[in-house]
C-alpha cells in the first residue's frame, strides 16, 4: 500500500519528517504568527471577529456538539459491555505500565488545570446564580447546592471525558498497531475516506487543524495559570502581580513541562503525573478530614443523584430555554473545548494503553475518571459553597465578573491549613497545567513527525512555541488569552467532523480487534454458522 510505504520512509529516514511534516509545521506555526500579528495590528477588530464567530457557533452548532458528546458516551458504553470489550489494544498481552501510573497519566492529562481552576469557582458560581435548568430555585439557597454541583458535573463529567478518547483511541489503535498507519488525526478518517486522506496535503491540513485546536486550548490554560499564580503569590507573600512575575512563572512552567516532554512517557510524563496524583490525594484528604466532612459527603450523594436525574435535561439545554450568553460561556464552551482536544488526546490514550483491554480503557475514561472528577469538584467547590453560606468568604462580585483566580485563592485560603493550603493548591494547579503541556507537546510532535517516539527536540520545539505564544499574548494583556479561548469554539467545527465517524468506526475497530484475537467469531465463521 502506498501509505505504508510513506510511513516506512518516515520511520527510516532522517530527513524533513524528523523535524515534522512541512504542511503541519507551516500551517500551525503560521497560525501562531498570524494570530499574534493580527493581535498587534488590529486588536479590537480581531477580537470582534472572533467574538462574532464564537456567538454564531454557539447559537448554530451548540446542539450538534451536545448530540455528538451524548452519542459518543452511549456508543462507548455499549462497546465496553459487549464481548468485544475483552479484546486488548495494541500488540501486547500485558500492559506496558502499571495501572496506577496509567490512570495517573490519564487523570492529569485529561483533567488538566481546569480541574483546579474551575473546580473551586464553578460550583459556587452556579450556587449564587442558578443555571437555566434550575432557574426556579432561589439563588444562594440550600436547594441550589445539589443543582449547582450537578451542573458542574455535567460540564466535567461523563460526556466531557468520553469525547477525549473512548472511541477515537480504538480507531487509532487498530489502524496503528494492526495496519501500521501513523498515530495522526488523519488516520481517524482512513476507514471512511481511504487512501486519499493519507496523502500529504489533505492529511496535513486535517492534522494541522487538530494541532491548532490543541495549541489554542493549551496556550489558554498556560496563560491563565501565569495570571492566577502571580495573583496568588501577590496575595500570599506580596510579590508584584505584573507581567515580570507572570513571565518568570511562565518560564518556570515551560521548563517543567518541556523537560518532562523531552524525557518521554516512561520518565518525565509518568513521574510528573504520579507526583501530581499523590499531591491531589493529599490535598483531597486534608479537605475531607479537616473540612466540613458531613456537608461534603451529603452534598456529593445528593448532587450526583441530581446529576443523574437531570442528565438529559442539562445535556440538551438550548437557546430555547437558556440565554445565549449563558449557553455559549458554559455548556457549549466546555463541550467545544473538549472536542478540540479530542483527536490528540485519543493519540495519547492509544499510545499509553498498549496492552489494556478495550473495556478497561473505555470504563476508565468514560466512568471512573468522571466519578473521580465529581468527587474532586465537590471537595473544592462544595467547600467553597459551605464557606460562602456561612459568611467566611463572599465571592458574589468576583464570580459575576468571572474572576476565577480570586475565587480559587479565596476558597483555598478558607480551607484547613489556610495560606499553606493555598500554596499547595497553586502548586497543584501548576503541575496539572504542566502535565497537559508535556503530553500535548509529545502528542503534537507525534502528529507532526508520524513517529511514536518523536525526537526530543521536536517535543521541545512545540512546548516552547506554546509558552512563547502565551507570553506574547500576556504582554499584550490577559484579554488576548480570553480571545484565544473563544477561538477554541471555532476550532471545534472542523474537529467535530473528524470525530463524528468514530461513532461507527470505533465499534468496527473494536470488533475487528476482537475477531483478530479470537474473542468473537470471524465474519466467515459467523456466516458458516
Amino acid at each position: 500500500m502506498s501509505n505504508n510505504n510513506e510511513i516506512n520512509s518516515r520511520k527510516n529516514a532522517g530527513g524533513l519528517y524528523r523535524l515534522g511534516d512541512p504542511v503541519v509545521l507551516g500551517l500551525t506555526v503560521g497560525f501562531i504568527v498570524v494570530f499574534v500579528a493580527l493581535s498587534l495590528v488590529d486588536l479590537d477588530g480581531m477580537s470582534d471577529a472572533i467574538a462574532a464567530g464564537f456567538g454564531w457557533t454557539a447559537r448554530t452548532l451548540g446542539a450538534f456538539f451536545q448530540l455528538l458528546l451524548l452519542l459518543t458516551f452511549f456508543v462507548s458504553i455499549g462497546v465496553a459491555v459487549a464481548p468485544a470489550g475483552r479484546a486488548r489494544i495494541g500488540n501486547r498481552r500485558t500492559p506496558e505500565m502499571s495501572t496506577f501510573k496509567w490512570l495517573s497519566i490519564i487523570m492529569c492529562t485529561l483533567l488538566a488545570g481546569g480541574g483546579v481552576f474551575f473546580a473551586a469557582g464553578e460550583p459556587v458560581h452556579h450556587y449564587l446564580m442558578t443555571p437555566p435548568n434550575f432557574s426556579a430555585t432561589p439563588n444562594g439557597s440550600a436547594a441550589a447546592i445539589p443543582e449547582a454541583l450537578a451542573q458542574s458535573f455535567m460540564h466535567w463529567g461523563f460526556l466531557a471525558w468520553t469525547i477525549l478518547g473512548a472511541l477515537t483511541s480504538l480507531v487509532l489503535a487498530h489502524a496503528h498497531y494492526v495496519k501500521g498507519l501513523p498515530l495522526q488525526p488523519r488516520t481517524l478518517l482512513y476507514p471512511v475516506l481511504g487512501e486519499i486522506v493519507m496523502k500529504r496535503w489533505l492529511g496535513g491540513v486535517i492534522d494541522s487543524l487538530c494541532v491548532i485546536a490543541v495549541v489554542a486550548g493549551t496556550v489558554g490554560p498556560i496563560g491563565f495559570l501565569a495570571t492566577q499564580v502571580s495573583f496568588g503569590l501577590h496575595e500570599l507573600i506580596g510579590v508584584s502581580p505584573g507581567f515580570s512575575t507572570q513571565l518568570i512563572i511562565l518560564i518556570a512552567l515551560g521548563a517543567i513541562y518541556v523537560t518532562s516532554a523531552m524525557t518521554g512517557i516512561d520518565r518525565g510524563i509518568q513521574w510528573l503525573s504520579s507526583f501530581n496524583v499523590f499531591l491531589a490525594l493529599t490535598v483531597a484528604g486534608v479537605i475531607f478530614i479537616f473540612g466540613p466532612t458531613l456537608f461534603l459527603t451529603n452534598s456529593w450523594f445528593q448532587s450526583f443523584g441530581q446529576y443523574l436525574s437531570s442528565f438529559f435535561e442539562m445535556a440538551t439545554v438550548t437557546t430555547i430555554t437558556a440565554p445565549e450568553s449563558w449557553l455559549k460561556w458554559w455548556t457549549v464552551f466546555f463541550f467545544a473545548w473538549f472536542i478540540g482536544y479530542g483527536p490528540l488526546m485519543a493519540i495519547f490514550v492509544a499510545r499509553i494503553s498498549n496492552g489494556r483491554t478495550i473495556r478497561q480503557t473505555i470504563l476508565s475514561i468514560a466512568v471512573m475518571a468522571p466519578i473521580a472528577t465529581t468527587i474532586w469538584f465537590t471537595l473544592l467547590g462544595g467547600s467553597g459553597i459551605f464557606y460562602q453560606m456561612h459568611g467566611v468568604i463572599d465571592l458574589t462580585e468576583a464570580l459575576k465578573n468571572f474572576q476565577f483566580d480570586v475565587a480559587t485563592l479565596s476558597i483555598a485560603r478558607a480551607l484547613p491549613g489556610g495560606d499553606l493550603m493555598a500554596l499547595a493548591v497553586l502548586l497543584l494547579t501548576t503541575i496539572f497545567v504542566a502535565t497537559t503541556g508535556d503530553s500535548m507537546s509529545y502528542a503534537i510532535a507525534v502528529v507532526s513527525t508520524g513517529h511514536d517516539d518523536p525526537h526530543a527536540l521536536v517535543r521541545a520545539f512545540w512546548g516552547i512555541a506554546m509558552a512563547v505564544m502565551a507570553g506574547i499574548l500576556l504582554y499584550m494583556g490577559s484579554g488576548q488569552i480570553a480571545v484565544l479561548q473563544q477561538f477554541i469554539v471555532l476550532t471545534a467545527i472542523p474537529i467535530s467532523l473528524v470525530l463524528l465517524p468514530s461513532l461507527w468506526t470505533g465499534p468496527q475497530a473494536a470488533c475487528a480487534m476482537a475477531r483478530e484475537q479470537g474473542i468473537i467469531p470471524s465474519l466467515s465463521e459467523a456466516e458458516h454458522d
